[in-house]
């Protein structure tokens, strides 16, 4: 059989199926992909709001990231980039921290701002060295550990971890507690320290955007839901079965799959609210921590601080929650308006639009960085894709759904496609 003749599913159009289609065209091969909703990107979007864009959830590109090099093209999507610090609302007071060696004008700011003390930046130093020369490999080697504890195995002071570590990495973690294994610390500190944190021109489904641009000979079938997959077929919701020669779940796969009924993810949540404002208190690019231990909200960022491909009349402000609450969306929004005011001085709010992302990042042990091609596979013509394999990064989504395609590619240059399969569908 031709390469084209191979009918391939891939179930969700998120970054680790469109990689997946990526790596088929590559070698010859025109995939389908099956996605629920009405376009692709999965948790990678931006709606358009009131002449914003608002991305669901704060999320942001590490340049750094190895996969993202190889499959994004940075420069297209004219990425703007953050500046290597945050403001942090301490005591009803905003305090600098950034990194004069990339930024020169957060050096008088840095010096003045008291958060951690003198060893602490001594610490910072010699851990960015370190992480420096490390090589991914070996950090995904290392015992885990939570962050927490590595943080204070390495000697930084409490004032230090919870002034700054804590709210920093509870809005990349989703969690409060630095509980998430320390695998994971390294490896986004280093991803920090070698490249910037960013977003494209177009908010972050610009990045969905490009990768969609790039497929060819890739067949969508967006509003389609897929109620089961086995070895050969696919079921749809609305009773049809689409032949298959292979199909790569880029999804929860223990809703489609039978014998993973029991290994369902975990997912942490999170909420992100949306306003407008009239003016920015955090003037440069920098996200904001909130440090008081009475706060709800964690960080904020002025979308409008970065340049962007719509026109914004005013100031639009991202507020991010990970701290568990039972409040409803009126408690919420309402409990975040009075912290905003309490904790940060910003005022005059208008309300726009609150997203409660109920699978924002997978909760893993264990983490890994890479997987084998075999390793995805969970029989012989079902494969699994998603950054739940591995750990909670769009670097981890690329890497899997590369795999994933790379799984049947082998298979099929290993001669272990079943031969009834390929009688049935010529």
């Amino acid at each position: 059989m031709k390469k084209e003749g191979y009918k391939i599913h891939i179930i969700g159009a998120g970054v680790s199926g469109l990689i997946a289609a990526q790596v088929l065209e590559n070698y010859g091969y025109s995939p389908v992909i099956i996605e629920a909703t009405d376009r692709a990107g999965g948790r990678v979007k931006t709606d358009m709001v009131e002449g914003y864009q608002l991305d669901y959830g704060f999320q942001v590109l590490l340049t750094a990231y190895p996969a993202a090099q190889k499959y994004l093209d940075f420069e297209k999507l004219s990425l703007q980039k953050f500046l290597s610090g945050a403001s942090i609302f301490i005591n009803g007071k905003e305090k600098t921290l950034g990194d004069p060696m990339r930024n020169p004008s957060l050096l008088i700011p840095t010096l003045l701002s008291n958060i951690g003390k003198f060893s602490d930046k001594i610490k910072v130093l010699r851990l960015n060295m370190m992480l420096k020369k490390k090589s991914i490999t070996d950090i995904f080697k290392d015992d885990e550990i939570s962050t927490l504890t590595y943080l204070q195995n390495y000697g930084f002071s409490e004032e230090m971890i919870n002034n700054f570590f804590r709210p920093f990495f509870s809005g990349i973690f989703l969690e409060p507690n630095l509980e998430t294994s320390s695998r994971m610390f390294q490896f986004v500190y280093k991803m920090f320290g070698e490249g910037f944190a960013a977003l494209p021109k177009d908010g972050i489904e610009g990045i969905i955007t490009q990768l969609v641009s790039k497929l060819e000979k890739t067949k969508f079938l967006y509003n389609t839901s897929v109620k089961q997959v086995v070895d050969g077929s696919v079921f749809l919701d609305n009773g049809e079965e689409l032949k298959s020669n292979f199909t790569i779940v880029a999804a929860q796969a223990h809703q489609l799959i039978t014998n993973l009924n029991n290994q369902e993810t975990e997912w942490r949540s999170c909420d992100t609210l949306y306003f407008e404002v009239n003016d920015r208190v955090i003037k440069k690019p920098l996200i904001g921590l909130i440090v008081d231990n009475d706060a709800l909200i964690n960080n904020i960022f002025y979308h409008t601080s970065l340049k962007t491909s719509a026109n914004a009349r005013k100031e639009l402000l991202s507020v991010t929650v990970v701290k568990n609450h039972q409040l409803n969306g009126k408690e919420l929004k309402q409990k975040v308006m009075e912290d905003l005011d309490q904790f940060c001085g910003i005022s005059g709010c208008k309300f726009m639009k609150h997203y409660h992302i109920k699978n924002a990042l997978p909760k893993l042990e264990n983490l890994q960085y890479e997987i084998s091609a075999t390793e995805t596979k969970l029989t012989n013509t079902i494969f699994l894709a998603g950054d739940q394999l591995l750990n909670g990064s769009l670097n981890a989504a690329m890497i899997s759904g590369e795999r994933a395609a790379l799984g049947i590619i082998k298979t099929l240059e290993d001669g272990l496609i079943v031969e009834e399969f390929t009688s049935e569908f010529n």
